[in-house]
C-alpha cells in the first residue's frame, strides 16, 4: 500500500459543497470511486422513500423517528450493520422542518463515524466543521460555464438552464442560511475551493486526493502548532509597508 493511500485512509470523510453546474457532483462521484469510499448524496433520501414506500418529500418531512430514518438510510446504502447505529432520541412530527434537520444531522454524523465517505451537500461542511479528519471542499465555476454544463448534461435550452442554475443556487444558499445561519460562500468553511472554469474534473479529483493526504499528515500536529506561520522564522530586518500613492484611485475633480 502506498504512503499516499495510507495517509488518505486516516481521514474519515470528504464533504463536497458545490455551485450548481460546477461539476461538483461528478467530482464527488469520481473521488469516491477512486478511493473506494461510499458516496452519500441526494440518493439517500430517494432510497429511504423507496424503503418506506412513501414519497421523497414525506421521507424528508414526516418520518416520525430520526433513529428509524437514519437506520433505514444507512442500511439502504450498505453502510450500517445491525447494532452499529447509535441511539437517537425519537422526534415528534409537530415540526417537520426540525425533524428533517435533526434526521439530516444524524445521517451525516453517523455516516462519518462509519468512516470513508464522500458527502455531497447536506450541510456537511457545517455539521462536521470541527472534525480535523474531514476534508471540506467547495467546487465553483463561472456562471456562463455552469449554464452551459447544465444545458449539455440535462438537455435544456440555455434560458431554461440559466433559470435552473439560479434557482438551485438560491435554494442551496437559503437552506444553509435558514437552517444553520451560515453562508455557503464563506471561504472559512472549507480547506480547499476549486474553480472548474479551467481545471478539468479529473485533475480536480487528483487535487482532492492530494489534499486528503496532506491534511491527514497534519492530524497528529497539536492545534497550537497549526497555521500558516508554523515553523517559520521572523522576517529579517525591519519591515516597511508599501502603500499606494496618496490620491490613487480617486477621480479627478
Amino acid at each position: 500500500m502506498s504512503e499516499t493511500k495510507l495517509a488518505v485512509d486516516a481521514m474519515a470523510a470528504v464533504t463536497v459543497s458545490r455551485q450548481y453546474g460546477s461539476g461538483g457532483g461528478e467530482i464527488a462521484r469520481r473521488l469516491a470511486e477512486r478511493l473506494g469510499w461510499q458516496l452519500i448524496d441526494h440518493e439517500i433520501v430517494v432510497m429511504v422513500a423507496s424503503k418506506l414506500g412513501i414519497t421523497t418529500a414525506e421521507a424528508e418531512e414526516r418520518d416520525e423517528y430520526a433513529e428509524s430514518f437514519v437506520f433505514r438510510a444507512l442500511r439502504s446504502i450498505g453502510l450500517a450493520a445491525t447494532g452499529e447505529i447509535p441511539t437517537v432520541p425519537p422526534l415528534p412530527i409537530e415540526d417537520p422542518e426540525e425533524t428533517y434537520r435533526s434526521a439530516l444531522a444524524s445521517i451525516v454524523t453517523t455516516a462519518v463515524e462509519q468512516r470513508h465517505v464522500v458527502i455531497v451537500g447536506r450541510a456537511g461542511q457545517v455539521l462536521l466543521a470541527n472534525r480535523r479528519d474531514v476534508l471540506h471542499v467547495r467546487i465553483v465555476a463561472p456562471l456562463e460555464l455552469r449554464v452551459a454544463y447544465v444545458a449539455q448534461r440535462e438537455g435544456l435550452s440555455e434560458a431554461a438552464a440559466r433559470s435552473r442554475v439560479q434557482l438551485k443556487d438560491r435554494d442551496r444558499q437559503h437552506f444553509i442560511q435558514s437552517f444553520y445561519h451560515r453562508d455557503p460562500n464563506d471561504p472559512m468553511l472549507y480547506d480547499l475551493i476549486v474553480n472548474t472554469g479551467v481545471l478539468d474534473l479529473g485533475g480536480v479529483v487528483d487535487l482532492l486526493e492530494l489534499a486528503l493526504a496532506r491534511k491527514a499528515a497534519r492530524l497528529a500536529v497539536p492545534e497550537k502548532l497549526l497555521g500558516p506561520g508554523a515553523g517559520l522564522a521572523p522576517y529579517p530586518g525591519q519591515l516597511t509597508d508599501l502603500r499606494p500613492p496618496e490620491g490613487s484611485g480617486q477621480r479627478n475633480r
